[in-house]
This record gives C-alpha cells, structure tokens and sequence, in this order.
C-alpha cells in the first residue's frame, strides 16, 4: 500500500514537470520520446549520485534551447549531441570548484551582474521564434493561415496567463500543461490537427536514436551555455533545502548534487535528448503537498522511462499545431528574461556604475543581436558568447568606488 501511495505520488510529479519537460524538444526539433527517457535516466543518475537524499526530479531545460536550434542549424544533429554532453562537463567543473575551494569561490567568478544578463538572454534570442511560430510560420513560409495562427495562439496565451494568475495553487503549477491541453482542443475544432499519423502510430515503439559525432566547435560552443543552469541548479538545491528543512549543500554537499546533474546533462546529450536541470515546478510541488519522501522522484522517474516508448503518445506531441506552441513560447520565454532582470533587482545591482552597466548592456546587445565571433574553423555565438564576455568583463573591470557613471544625471 505504502509504495501505491509513492507511485500516485510520483506520477503527479511527471504531471507537474511533464509540460515543460516536454516542450523543449518540441521547440528544438529533438524527440520528445527522448527528452522523456534522458529525463528519467538522469533523475535517476543523481539519486545514485547523491545516495537519494535530495527530491529532485531532472527535466529539459530551458536554457539549451536556442544554442541546440543554432548548432542543429550549423553542425546538424549528431555534432549537436556530442556538444550537449560536453555541457555536463561544465557541471563537474563547478562541483571541483565547490569542493576545492567552497562556494564563494563561484559566487565571486559569476555574480549575479554576469549571471542576470545571460539569463536574460536565454529568453530575448529566440523572442524571434516565438513570434513566428504564433504567427503560424516555420523558416520563413506562412504554413497555417496567418487569422487562424493568430486566434489560436492568442487563446493558448490567454488560457496560460489565466491559469497562471487566477488558478488554484495545484493548477499553478501546471500552467503549460493546461494551455498546451486548451490550445489542442480548440486546434482540434478548427480542423488544424492531423490525427492519422496518431492513429496509425504503435502504442510501443523504441525512440530512434542518433549517433552522436564528435565535433569539438560544437563542444565549445555548448560548455559555456551550461554556466547559467549549473547556477539555477545551486539555486534550486538551495530553494528545496528551504521547503524540506534540510541543508543539502552540506548533506550531500553541492559537489554531490552538481556532479549528479552533470552526469545526468552527459546522459541525455549522448541518447539524443536535451540537457536536463533541477524544475522550479517539482520544488512548488513538494511544498504543497508536504511530501519530500525522495523515492517519489524515482517513481516519476520510471514512468518518465516508461512513457517513451509510448507510440502514440509520441505521435500525439508531434501533432500538436505550430501556433499552440507560439503561444506558450511568448509567455515562457519572456518569463526567462523576467527572471534575468529579477536576478539583477534582488541583488540590487547598480546599473549607474560603469562596470556594472557595460557589462549588462554588453551582453544584452551581442545575445539579442546574435553576434557571432569566428577564429579560424572555431565560433562562438549565443548564450555561450554572452557568458564568456560577462565573465570576462567582470574580472578585466576594476570595482567602481566613485559615484562616476556612465549615464548623464541629467536624462
């Protein structure tokens, strides 16, 4: 009886994550059967890792998808694997660091003045794709009508914000879900989804897997993206010590649970799926239902697994219509730049000092402006540019003491 309860319990966590987590993919052109099986292998990757000491469910992160749409563009898929599971290494990074040195060893080389604007960026350089794909339009071409793209998008957005606003605290947390799950039925009215590829797909079918070629631009191109989620993963380790009352950063210690969710990143990238990190969602969760029992996430994780090779299923998020996705994308990615700016407000970063607003305006202007900087047969572009160059500014700019500014007290 007791391990039914556990069971319920994780499924509800997959319910939780199961939008975001699956949205990825279907953004970058990965298998969501993937995203799903990277998912569960990774979750339970950490366990093993941090001996399950901590509940946390690993799902797709946000912060990967414009570099895999720009490396699948540039080097094709299988490079882009192997540059996907060179990010973990990022992870193991920060984790020697940790250990080495302790934690304010990192906070010092990324604070939140390089961090925020790099956030930031995640969401602003695909705002492009976001519009486009509302609009009903794929490379360029308009494949759905331009009125029925613009209805339908729009009722997906406004059924998210609702939810997001005005839902309850359990329908909070699955806000994506819910508008994904309005927008299709509605799609489903108006005649704009396909459903013989759902009912001619199997209901088990193995995912196809790629083979993953090694390509060292796309290895250094990722490495540097994974600084922003290795960070949100200390932050979200910190936040579910606050709801359980447990010190994670020191049972098991941050070292533990970065190189868990290293490994895991390693994992997914290798089997085809996006790279995985700690979910806001899970932790909103936990604290809800007073439930931090640590073998619900290995439930979830099992029916992660389980769920990808689901035939049907599979075949039902691939039908899901281009304008439905377009209207999760406008709120979700603007959401992520917020959560940049927040970065910058709760640090209280004072962007009248030289230092501090060359470095924001900086990475703001090369990110949203998709900079690229070529040495040779190498490039760097995107998120991985932004996060080199903040870094870099950070620690070549000397501390503003004076109150000089670079901005007129006049305007």
């Amino acid at each position: 009886m007791q391990q039914l309860k556990l069971a319920i319990s994780g499924a509800q966590i997959l319910f939780v994550a199961f939008g975001a987590m699956v949205l990825v993919p279907l953004l970058t052109g990965l298998n969501p059967a993937l995203a799903l099986l990277g998912a569960g292998i990774g979750t339970l990757l950490f366990q093993l890792v941090t001996k399950r000491k901590v509940p946390i469910f690993l799902g797709s992160s946000f912060a990967f998808i414009a570099p895999i749409i720009y490396s699948i563009g540039e080097w094709g898929l299988p490079s882009t694997m192997f540059g996907l599971f060179a990010a973990g290494f990022m992870y193991f990074i920060f984790a020697g660091l940790i250990r080495w040195r302790g934690l304010a060893t990192v906070n010092r080389l990324l604070p939140p003045v390089v961090i925020g604007p790099v956030i930031m960026v995640i969401g602003l350089s695909v705002a492009a794709v976001a519009s486009q794909m509302a609009m009903g339009q794929a490379g360029g071409e308009q494949v759905i009508d331009y009125t029925q793209s613009l209805l339908l998008s729009g009722f997906t957005f406004a059924v998210t914000v609702i939810v997001a606003v005005f839902g309850s605290k359990m329908m909070k947390l699955v806000p994506i879900l819910i508008g994904v799950a309005a927008g299709y039925a509605l799609a489903l009215v108006m005649g704009l989804v396909d459903t013989a590829p759902i009912m001619n797909a199997p209901w088990f079918a193995v995912p196809h897997f790629e083979t993953p070629q090694i390509n060292w631009q796309a290895a250094l191109f990722m490495l540097p993206v994974a600084i922003a989620p290795a960070i949100e993963h200390i932050g979200g380790v910190m936040a579910i010590g606050k709801v359980t009352g447990n010190d994670y950063a020191k049972d098991p210690g941050l070292d533990k649970t970065l190189a868990g969710d290293g490994l895991g990143v390693c994992v997914a990238g290798l089997i085809g799926g996006p790279p995985v990190t700690t979910y806001g969602e899970v932790t909103g969760a936990v604290m809800i239902t007073k439930n931090s029992n640590s073998k619900i996430m290995t439930w979830a994780a099992i029916f992660a697994i389980s769920m990808a090779f689901f035939g049907k299923f599979n075949a039902f998020l691939a039908s899901i219509p281009l304008p439905v996705m377009g209207g999760i994308m406008i709120l979700l990615f603007g959401t992520i730049a917020s959560l940049g700016l927040k970065t910058l407000i709760d640090a209280k970063v004072n962007l009248m000092q030289p230092k501090n607003l060359v470095i924001v305006s900086s990475v703001l202007t090369t990110g949203v402006g998709g900079m690229v900087i070529k040495f040779g047969s190498m490039s760097f572009a995107g998120v991985g540019l932004c996060a080199i160059l903040a870094i870099l500014l950070n620690w070549l700019l000397p501390d503003e003491k004076s109150g000089n500014t670079l901005i007129s007290k006049d305007i």
